[in-house]
This record gives C-alpha cells, sequence and structure tokens, in this order.
C-alpha cells in the first residue's frame, strides 16, 4: 500500500523534474503568451522613440527651444527726407514703448487688463489693440502704449512676473524738425490702416509708419526699409534674460529734394499771414525750389494721432491748412492767361503781332457787354501793348475770332490744365474748357463761354504749379516738367540748360512777342505791375498780373463808379495773381504767386513775387556747393494798403 502511494507521488513530480532539464525544456502557452506582450509592447516604445526622436525630432527640438528663445522682428528705420543741401525735412527719433507677445500668454485678455490697471489705457488704445489682436498672427508684437515715460517703464519693470508676454523695445517716431514750413512737401505719417496690413504683412509690426501726404506717401515704398529680427533668451515668466541672435534689417532709402530749405523759410518769411501759396522753379531743369502754401500744420501730430478738436479746428478752417494750394488749389488765372490766348491767335494766323484792336472799355457781344477793366478803354493797341495794359477787350476779341479749341490746345502744351508728373499725391489738373467738355456735361457751349475764357475767367482752372510751369515753358521755350526729388531725375542735374527738355511746338519769334510783352508790364511806363521791378542791379524782370474774380459784380454797379472790390467782405474780393521770371535775357528762375481773396494782382501778389525773386536770385542755388547761410528772421511786412478804386477785374 504504501508503495503504491510514493508510485503515485513520483509520477506526480516527473513533469517538474523534466522541466529542470535544459534538454527537455519546454514554453507553456502562459509563458509564450507574456513573451508576446512583451515584445509588443516594446515594438510600440520603440515606434514610439523613433517618431520621437528621429521623425519630430526638429520639431520638438524647436518647441523646446522656443520656451526658451523668442524670436521678434523688428520694424526698421524709416528713410530720412532731407533738402538739396543734406539739410534734415523728416527724421527719426527714439522712443520707448510696450509690447505684447500673444504666444507668449495664455491669458491675453488678463494680461492687457493687468497692464492697464498699471498703465491706463483709454478707449481709442483699447480699440486699436483689439482690432490688432483680431487682425494679427500670434507671433507678431502687438504696441500696448507708445511714448513711454521713465517712471512707466520702471512700473512695467517691477510688475513684470504678472504680465506674462509684455516687454519694453524702443522704436522710432517720426519727427519733423521743420515743423510747418515744409508739412504739405514733405507730409506726414500714420499707423497703417488694416488695408495697409492687408496689403503688406510688414506693417504689421509695432512702430510701423505709413505715408498719408506728400513725399512720405509717394515715395513709401523707398522710405519703409525692410524688416530685421532678434532672437532673445527668456525665463518662465517671459522676462528676457539676453539677447542670442540679431539680424539688422534695412533701413529706408535716403530721399533727397530739390527743395532749398532757407529759401522756402524766405518765402514764408514774405508771405506771413496771408492766405496764399507760392511757387520757385528753376527754369533750366524743373527743379522746385520752394513751394510754400499758407496756413499750414504741424504734421508731428498724426504719428500719435490727432486729437478729435485738432481735427474739427483743421476742417473747419476756412482758409484750408491741410490743403496744398500749390498743387491741389485751383484758381481761374485771370490775366495772367492772356499770354496763352496770345500765342494762340498768333499760331491760328488771324492775328500777327502788329494787329491792332480798338477798346473803347467794353465789347457788345449779342447783346451782352463784355466790360475792360479800365472803364476808359485803351483805344487803339498792338499785341505788345495788350499784355503791358493788360487789355480785357483785346483778348475778349481775340478769344471769340480763335475759338476755345484752339486755346485749349496751347495751353495743355504750356502746362496748364493737364497732369504735371510732380512726386506728390493728391494733385489737380485744374481745367481748360472745350465745348466738348461742356456738351459732355449735358450743357451748351455758347460765345460768351469763350470771350470770358479770354481772359483766364469763366470756366478756365489751375493750380499754382501749373503756373509755375507755364511761365518756365513760356521763358525758355522748352517742356521743362517740375519735380522735388533730384533722384529720380538723372538725366537732368542742377547745372543743365533748357536744351534738355524738348522745344514747344511754338515759333520763336511768338513766344519773343510774348515775352517783350511782360518785360513792358514792369519795366516800361504804364505798365500794370512796376511795383515788381527788381532792384537788383542788371537785372531784369517779365511778368503778368492777374486778378481773378469769384462772384460777379453787376453792370449797374461797374458804371456806377463806386464800385471797389477792396470794400467786399474778404471771401468774396478777387484773387491776386503774379507770374515772372528773370533773369529776362536768360531765364533762370520762375515764381507764381497766388494771394487768395487778395483783390489786385498789381498791388499785392505782385511786390510779394518781386521780393520773392530777389531772395532766389540772392541766394542762387546753383553757385553753392554747400547749404547758403540760414535766413534770419525777418519780421512779418505790414499788411498792403488797400488798391485804388477798380470798376471791374483788375488786370
Amino acid at each position: 500500500m504504501r508503495l503504491k502511494r510514493r508510485k503515485r507521488e513520483n509520477q506526480r513530480l516527473m513533469p517538474i523534474k523534466n522541466l529542470k532539464d535544459p534538454g527537455r525544456g519546454v514554453f507553456t502557452r502562459r509563458a509564450l503568451l507574456v513573451m508576446a506582450v512583451q515584445t509588443g509592447a516594446l515594438g510600440v516604445l520603440a515606434n514610439k522613440l523613433y517618431k520621437l526622436q528621429v521623425q519630430d525630432g526638429d520639431r520638438y527640438a524647436r518647441m523646446a527651444a522656443s520656451n526658451r528663445v523668442s524670436k521678434r522682428y523688428l520694424a526698421p528705420p524709416r528713410g530720412r527726407i532731407v533738402d538739396r543741401y543734406g539739410i534734415a525735412l523728416a527724421n527719426n527719433k527714439e522712443n520707448w514703448r510696450a509690447l505684447l507677445m500673444p504666444e507668449e500668454t495664455t491669458d491675453v485678455a488678463g494680461t492687457i487688463e493687468r497692464f492697464s490697471s498699471i498703465i491706463p489705457l483709454d478707449e481709442r488704445d483699447r480699440a486699436r489693440i483689439a482690432r490688432e489682436m483680431r487682425h494679427q498672427r500670434r507671433f507678431v508684437p502687438v504696441m500696448l502704449r507708445d511714448f513711454l515715460s521713465w517712471d512707466e517703464m520702471a512700473r512695467i519693470e517691477l510688475n513684470a512676473p504678472s504680465l506674462p508676454g509684455v516687454l519694453i523695445d524702443v522704436g522710432t517716431r517720426r519727427v519733423y524738425p521743420e515743423g510747418e514750413l515744409l508739412a504739405h512737401i514733405v507730409g506726414y505719417v500714420a499707423p497703417p490702416n488694416e488695408k495697409d496690413v492687408a496689403r503688406s504683412a510688414l506693417l504689421a509690426l509695432p512702430g510701423m509708419r505709413v505715408g498719408r501726404a506728400g513725399i512720405e506717401q509717394s515715395q513709401d515704398d523707398k522710405l519703409c526699409g525692410t524688416a530685421g529680427s532678434v532672437e532673445m533668451e527668456v525665463n518662465a515668466v517671459g522676462r528676457v534674460m539676453s539677447e542670442l541672435n540679431r539680424e539688422e534689417g534695412a533701413a529706408g532709402a535716403e530721399i533727397g529734394l530739390t527743395i532749398d530749405r532757407g529759401l522756402q523759410q524766405k518765402v514764408l518769411n514774405r508771405i506771413a499771414d496771408q492766405t496764399a501759396s507760392a511757387v520757385v522753379m528753376d527754369c533750366r531743369n524743373g527743379e522746385v525750389l520752394a513751394m510754400v502754401s499758407t496756413p499750414s500744420f504741424d504734421p508731428s501730430l498724426f504719428d500719435s494721432g490727432v486729437s478729435h478738436a485738432q481735427w474739427i479746428e483743421w476742417t473747419n478752417n476756412e482758409r484750408t491748412p491741410l490743403i496744398n494750394k500749390t498743387v491741389a488749389g485751383v484758381y481761374p488765372p485771370g490775366s495772367t492767361f492772356k499770354p496763352a490766348v496770345a500765342m494762340a491767335g498768333l499760331q491760328s494766323g488771324l492775328f500777327s503781332p502788329s494787329d491792332r484792336v480798338f477798346c473803347p472799355g467794353h465789347l457788345d457781344v449779342g447783346g451782352t457787354r463784355f466790360h475792360c477793366w479800365s472803364r476808359w478803354g485803351h483805344g487803339s493797341i498792338d499785341l505788345h501793348q495788350a499784355l503791358k495794359f493788360s487789355c480785357d477787350v483785346y483778348f475778349y476779341e481775340m478769344a471769340r475770332r480763335v475759338g476755345m479749341d484752339k486755346i485749349a490746345e496751347v495751353a495743355h502744351q504750356f502746362g496748364l490744365g493737364t497732369p504735371l508728373d510732380i512726386e506728390l499725391p493728391h494733385t489737380r489738373t485744374g481745367l481748360i474748357p472745350t465745348p466738348a467738355w461742356r456738351q459732355a456735361h449735358h450743357h451748351h457751349w455758347n460765345g460768351g463761354d469763350t470771350i470770358v475764357s479770354g481772359i483766364g475767367q469763366g470756366f478756365v482752372q489751375v493750380t499754382p504749379l501749373q503756373l509755375a510751369t507755364y511761365t518756365s515753358r513760356l521763358a525758355t521755350g522748352r517742356a521743362v516738367q517740375p519735380h522735388l526729388v533730384r533722384a529720380l531725375n538723372r538725366t537732368v542735374g542742377p547745372q543743365a540748360t533748357p536744351e534738355h527738355w524738348p522745344a514747344l511746338d511754338m515759333p520763336p519769334k511768338y513766344l519773343e512777342a510774348l515775352r517783350s510783352g511782360m518785360f513792358a508790364v514792369v519795366n516800361e511806363q504804364h505798365g500794370t505791375a512796376p511795383k515788381a521791378k527788381l532792384d537788383i542791379p542788371g537785372v531784369t524782370l517779365a511778368g503778368k498780373t492777374g486778378s481773378a474774380q469769384v462772384r460777379r459784380v453787376s453792370r449797374a454797379l461797374r458804371e456806377s463808379g463806386h464800385f471797389n472790390s477792396a470794400n467786399l467782405p474778404w471771401e468774396y474780393r478777387p484773387h491776386a495773381l503774379f507770374i515772372c521770371f528773370a533773369p529776362y535775357e536768360n531765364p533762370q528762375y520762375a515764381v507764381s504767386v497766388v494771394i487768395e481773396h487778395g483783390n489786385a494782382g498789381a498791388d499785392a501778389a505782385a511786390p510779394l513775387a518781386r521780393d520773392i525773386m530777389t531772395d532766389t536770385l540772392l541766394r542762387d542755388p546753383s553757385n553753392h556747393t554747400t547749404a547758403p547761410p540760414e535766413p534770419v528772421a525777418e519780421p512779418a511786412p505790414a499788411a498792403a494798403e488797400a488798391p485804388p478804386p477798380k470798376t471791374d477785374t483788375t488786370p
């Protein structure tokens, strides 16, 4: 019995003994299952490690670096604008600002609120920040506040741990050292709007500005430059620890102008507080040396934002300080238009310089009487005398015979009523009307329209820049083109001569007849502008007066003998105009002057143009390789005395 029990136990233990035998060991199904699970897990782990370390290694390396390194784009410095002698007209000045990096904070709204509790943000700041947050990518910094003081910067740094993503950065602001003096030419910059940012992502950077007027706008692409970048090492709360790498952007190009800053100041001193515009142009090469429009404005206000009260003050001002009157102000040219009408008459073959017209003081056509500015008339006169006396009847008759189409053709050749390719935005072309133009506006053109156009009234409109161009072309016989940017005119330099420009399709003898008549206006007895005569030995000036009505005067009032336009309210007085060139024998400079509601061109505009021409000739930029001495501040001239009574539009 005991033997049988031991035998059964030996049989039960036999498999265990066999497992310990290496030659006969076998794996159970449980061991195989465990091994399969372990192998699969190791495979999955190996695959994950391969994906993390090999396939996505670069990505996670960048993510790890981003926790330590912050890359920020740098707005490039805007290019300077300088005058012909290198004097800065628009420059940059460093300022401190607070930026927010949206990608470096998980609670943008909370960060902005905490910042606002330290540095107050007004409603305009909040609206701008919200707009930029909606339209910009998270890696593009958003400016919270600009123009920080030292106290404000200290408060931000002190609270840096509670302001993740907020940093203090140095930027630049646009400054205009000459202020109002060159505001209309240089223009101004302002923060970009949504359309600007959609056009160029560079404009989304804090501190970027867009030109909104003048050279700042027309040359904006050259002035804005190329963005740079900087890599900064930051800690866990975003505080900058060190700078790792910097790639400087390219600053904007420097734009050199033809403007003589000193002459510009002298012209402004001469104009004083009148509402006026004046252009000084080099007849030989088209360079604009001075271009003044008054009143003006401070362009630096636009960089940080113009207040609502300031904007209302500007826009409600009847003297329109924001408008550059030299290129965007349009005026009837008055009698300054008569040389163009004379050229049309001579070229038509219907008139010669010696043909005479009798002026009794008026011209009757179809039951309508057109008055000469002189009630007593000028008698029988030829072209030379007609220009010298500025006889209206002579040019009424010439316009009536020649027709408006021929007058418009010649006026366009002189640069009137046509686009001038000058580097300024918002320029106007004026208007030289024709029957076709009138009919296109569904109105009838009649003979009276042609007659009044003959003396630069009616629908005729020109700009002061066009008047200066017209004078330059008349003086040289060349199609001189005005320009402000010297770099854009490579073939015609400051020492150029009129031969660089194509000749006008006008007979030289006729041009000389017109110039002779303009010489008589100033230098011969009984000319209409003796006050324009130069006080420079050996130098003579030729010019033409003009007065342009802004409201019609009744026939009864004209014939009463008591009408004096100087007694009218300012806004109803005629505009005073004068154009001139000098020296007469070898024209170098042309000047145009328009005084809004200045009344009489001979009494108001002519002396002003004389003084401007005198300043121009005495400075003469072609004789200087460096900037001539700056002008000494001059006292404002006394108000002009009222002109003698006139019965009609004065010459």
